[in-house]
């Protein structure tokens, strides 16, 4: 374990390959399907979810770790590595009450408070999972905690993203449009584009007919977002590889693609958009990852 551990929770969505190699902790948040709860990641995988998903009669909840677990994991590693610190990075404020949640558990320390830092990445998905990436990275390298949060800040800053919805139904599901409008949108092939500000709150980015005008409309926002530059891709699917592939393959011919990475859209995202959806998460390639 480095000097500086860094921690997060479930909805980063990061492939479980990275969170081996970086030695990442990850803490669960918990989803229930009527009065059945799961731990995400753990006792339900993203493709059990979207099987379950479609079947139900109800759309699932899900809840944040309490402060307690937090305190627990904590406390654990504090204990367990003396000569560490803790840098715990987490779903935005905005969608979430995961971030409070930690900053509660932070203060419940009766001792070493000074030796976590909890950052609200005004994020989501993979959209902040590549930040946590990051900061792994810099804290296998040596880097201390203020320096690797002020360049995963300065890495957030420079990445965009969109999250490409299949179906109007879940966002109708779910109190985000209204019934109307979702019969109206699906007759008329709405497929809606949508992103997360600077304050870490979803809105809708843009909208188009049909998969194929969506996703050209996707990939005017990038370029103009970062400008021909070689950026580095990460897209999130729905337990559907192929066609996340497909679209890296349609970047590919209007970007200079560096790293290439692919992860599933877990429970918290896909509670509110349903199968189908795609999240593209870009940057520019450089020294960030």
């Amino acid at each position: 374990m480095s000097s500086t551990i860094i921690l997060t929770d479930s909805t980063a969505d990061i492939p479980q390959e990275l969170v081996d190699r970086l030695g990442i902790v990850v803490v669960p948040l918990t989803v229930m399907f009527g009065s059945t709860a799961y731990l995400d990641g753990i006792e339900m995988s993203a493709a059990q979810f979207y099987s379950e998903l479609v079947r139900a009669d109800e759309l699932p909840t899900t809840s944040q770790p309490s402060p307690a677990r937090f305190l627990e994991t904590y406390r654990t590693l504090l204990e367990q590595y003396p000569e560490s610190q803790i840098v715990s990075i987490h779903l935005s404020s905005g969608v979430s009450g995961t971030y409070q949640s930690a900053l509660l558990g932070k203060s419940m320390l009766e001792k070493h408070e000074d030796r976590v830092t909890v950052v609200d990445s005004k994020s989501a998905s993979y959209g902040y999972g590549m930040l946590v990436v990051y900061a792994a990275e810099l804290a296998v390298a040596g880097q201390s905690p203020a320096d690797i949060v002020q360049a995963v800040k300065r890495l957030g800053e420079r990445r965009c993203l969109y999250f490409l919805v299949d179906t109007l139904e879940y966002l109708q599901k779910g109190g985000r449009i209204g019934k109307a409008a979702a019969m109206v949108g699906t007759l008329l092939n709405i497929k809606p584009i949508l992103s997360i500000d600077k304050e870490g709150i979803i809105y809708s980015a843009d909208k188009a007919r049909g998969n194929k005008k969506a996703t050209a409309r996707i990939i005017e926002l990038l370029e103009r977002d970062l400008k021909g530059q070689k950026i580095n891709i990460a897209v999130g699917h729905t337990a559907d590889r192929s066609t996340a592939e497909a679209f890296v393959a349609q970047l590919a011919e209007h970007f200079e693609l560096g790293d290439q990475i692919y992860t599933e859209l877990g429970a918290v995202i896909g509670t509110h958009v349903g199968p189908g959806t795609i999240g593209i998460f870009a940057w520019p390639a450089g020294d960030e990852r």
